[in-house]
């Protein structure tokens, strides 16, 4: 016969994916609290960090433009041959426009033959500017 204890049988695991070392110790405890240097490291951090943030002040944001610029304008025109290459992003960037502006833009000064298409990528579409 088999004697009984009110202890549970210790030789069966709680869990048998724990480990047997780990068994005994089911409650985790609280964190171990910093020491003096540890802490002093921390808040030396967190103020390099809160400097960071407050550093230089941010720039402006700018507003672009969401009409193209004018087909017609000599000065649109005269800007347009100065650049060796035309891609979205430096027409965009030079006259202030979204790129989805710019890219629609470019496609028009093609149509009307004022640029021709030199390379065609899965992304970018670059141009270059009509000899006169």
């Amino acid at each position: 016969m088999e004697k009984r204890t009110p202890f549970r049988n210790l030789e069966k695991p709680i869990n048998p994916t724990m480990p047997s070392c780990l068994e005994g110790s089911l409650m985790g405890g609280g964190k171990k609290k910093p020491t003096l240097s540890q802490m002093a490291k921390a808040q030396l951090r967190e103020e390099s960090k809160a400097a960071k943030r407050a550093g230089p002040p941010s720039q402006e944001k700018k507003t672009l433009r969401i009409l193209a610029p004018d087909f017609n304008d000599k000065g649109v025109l005269k800007e347009i041959e100065k650049m060796k290459v035309l891609t979205p992003y430096s027409v965009a960037s030079r006259f202030n426009v979204r790129l989805s502006i710019a890219k629609d833009f470019l496609e028009e000064l093609q149509r009307q033959g004022i640029i021709t298409l030199v390379s065609r990528g899965r992304n970018v579409k670059i141009y270059k500017p009509q000899v006169q």
